[in-house]
């Protein structure tokens, strides 16, 4: 059906409108914190064009991730490929993987069309949100995405077993997460280096090291750690014990 270009245009400027809104919110009061009144107000938009355009608050938060998120996969997944492509089919190192993560990440917050200075936060933010539908959503939207990087880490750390490295991943993302969402690792910057303040790329080249070592790290040997736990009282057990001697003792 025809429709006035006008009217395109409008249209476009009201979802940018709302998802800029939802985007500034979720950022400081995440999904369930933030309610379609708040979007509406700050958007200055009514509750009609929210569900016309988003079909309601589920929709809008996942169409506001997807807006951000599906061009940083893309672009994720090609940087990853170039890297291959660079090593004739050899596997490629930690620090190259985890730079593909980075780098795109990095451009769009560069990029005030593309993601803009709080794309990072963002980027976070949704990592560590726990509500189900944002969680739902990531996982099967992206799910070849990770599957990818899974892989190319699995290759770049052939002496880790599957099975710890899918550990190590889910404690490198929260790491990463966590560092990005919260407002913790800008003040450390701000008191050490107040130049330095707001220093996105600075902040992920400190944190790249860690990840890495963590990836690196040798493999526990659980089996020792369980026979020292097992020769050693559980909390539990010594205060009934000392319970029972005081009772014999009245």
């Amino acid at each position: 059906m025809y429709r006035p270009a006008a009217e395109v245009r409008a249209n476009h400027d009201t979802r940018d409108r709302i998802f800029d809104a939802a985007e500034a919110l979720f950022l400081t009061h995440g999904f369930d914190g933030t309610s379609l009144r708040m979007v509406t107000t700050q958007a200055d938009v009514n509750l009609a064009a929210v569900n016309y355009h988003f079909g309601g608050k589920s929709g809008l938060f996942t169409a506001m991730i997807a807006r951000r998120f599906d061009a940083l996969n893309e672009a994720r997944i090609a940087l990853l490929e170039e890297y291959r492509q660079a090593t004739r089919g050899a596997p490629l190192d930690c620090e190259r993987v985890l730079a593909a993560m980075f780098v795109p990440a990095l451009q769009m917050a560069r990029n005030p069309e593309r993601g803009g200075r709080d794309f990072l936060r963002l980027l976070g933010r949704v990592y560590v949100d726990p509500a189900p539908v944002l969680r739902e959503f990531l996982s099967e939207r992206y799910a070849p995405a990770i599957e990818r990087f899974k892989d190319a880490f699995a290759d770049a750390l052939p002496e880790v077993p599957r099975r710890e490295l899918v550990w190590r991943l889910h404690f490198m993302m929260g790491a990463l997460a966590y560092t990005l969402a919260g407002a913790d690792a800008w003040r450390l910057i701000a008191a050490l280096s107040p130049v330095e303040t707001q220093d996105d790329e600075l902040l992920l080249r400190r944190l790249a090291p860690f990840l890495i070592a963590g990836l690196k790290a040798p493999i526990p040997d659980f089996a020792d750690l369980n026979a020292t736990l097992a020769a050693q009282d559980h909390p539990r057990d010594a205060i009934k014990r000392n319970n029972e001697t005081r009772s014999r003792a009245a």
